[in-house]
């Protein structure tokens, strides 16, 4: 499972907004995650995956970009 697939479980097991409702280059905003919302939603993200998410994403609002972080920490991680 790809980490965007992941990241659209997460949100759809946390705040009940279905998988296919999630288009991942749509703000969440659409979804009623407001911004706090959002921070919470990436402390869940850094606990699933274990990673420490930089505040230079603190502004992601899509779930593509959310994801392509995500990737991009876990590659760093790696290397």
């Amino acid at each position: 499972m790809s980490s965007l697939e992941e990241i659209q479980e997460l949100i759809h097991k946390k705040y009940g907004i279905e998988r296919s409702a999630l288009d991942p280059n749509a703000s969440l905003r659409g979804h009623g995650i407001d911004s706090l919302t959002l921070v919470e939603f990436l402390f869940a993200v850094e606990d699933h995956y274990g990673i420490s998410v930089p505040e230079k994403y603190s502004d992601v609002d899509t779930l593509a970009a959310l994801a392509a972080a995500v990737d991009e920490i876990r590659a760093a991680q790696t290397a």
